[in-house]
């Protein structure tokens, strides 16, 4: 299979080109989707998503739920969340978006990681029936607790892969993030070749500085790439890293590196 590439638009779009630009550039580079962060006011992500379809694009993420840092983890925050979830996973189906964005959230005092996975998987519990019958996946972004969010909680691949089988729904995933999951344990390509069939969504970015994906990092995205392409994996790889120089020419040697086919390696 090929690799289907994503553009995180928000690490791209600052303003200086017009969004329709932009995108039929993306499109034009071969990239197949965009992503928002957030969950934009509904007049405001019609319009978007118009530019996006009009550029033959498919936004393929966004969040599903308010607040990373005060999540799932929360007891509290479980009838807000599934209220936002329920309405965002309405909006996926009716847009074609394939997953959602949902956050553990951060660590809270006197509460276990085991006490966190506990509550997380029930919150989820509490809308996976729903994301089924829509077709939409709950991809529970795995983030780094060293450097970029301190303290939060689901931060390692394994912690995920419980909450995933706790939950036990086809429907619940993980977002892994490489860039993260490099800080807090590297073994990358062995990591998610283990864990595939609970990832719903990748992210990339060069480690250390979160930038382009050259010779001035550590990882190796062509490696990484083609043990994606020779797995069952069937979504996105999405691109979120600050370029350092020209942003279409990021992008540009970005697509190149990561398209990775199966037969290229017979």
């Amino acid at each position: 299979m090929r690799i289907k590439q994503s553009v995180v638009l928000p690490a791209f779009h600052h303003g200086q080109d017009a969004m329709d630009n932009l995108l039929g550039t993306i499109h034009d580079l071969g990239y197949q989707g965009v992503e928002i962060w957030g969950r934009p006011p509904l007049a405001e992500f019609k319009t978007l998503m118009a530019t996006v379809q009009k550029c033959g694009l498919r936004l393929v993420s966004m969040c599903g739920h308010a607040s990373l840092d005060d999540g799932l983890n929360r007891v509290e925050n479980h009838q807000r969340i599934t209220a936002e979830l329920h309405e965002s996973i309405g909006l996926a189906a009716d847009y074609d978006i394939p997953g959602l964005i949902c956050f553990s959230g951060n660590r809270n005092a006197g509460q276990s990681d085991y006490e966190g996975l506990l509550v997380c998987a029930q919150a989820l519990r509490l809308s996976a029936p729903w994301a089924e019958k829509k077709g939409v996946n709950l991809n529970v972004e795995l983030l780094n607790s060293r450097i970029d969010h301190y303290n939060y909680q689901a931060d390692h691949t394994a912690w995920g892969v419980a909450l995933c089988n706790l939950v036990n729904s086809p429907r619940v995933k993980l977002l892994y993030d490489i860039y993260h999951m490099q800080i807090m344990e590297g073994d990358v390509i062995r990591t998610l070749q283990k864990a595939i069939r609970h990832i719903g969504h990748f992210h990339t970015a060069g480690n250390p500085g979160r930038h382009d994906l050259d010779d001035h990092q550590e990882l190796n995205y062509r490696g990484i790439c083609r043990a994606i392409a020779q797995s069952d994996y069937d979504g996105y790889v999405g691109h979120e890293f600050w370029p350092q120089g020209d942003a279409l020419k990021a992008l540009r040697s970005t697509f190149a590196l990561c398209d990775w086919r199966v037969e290229a390696a017979d």
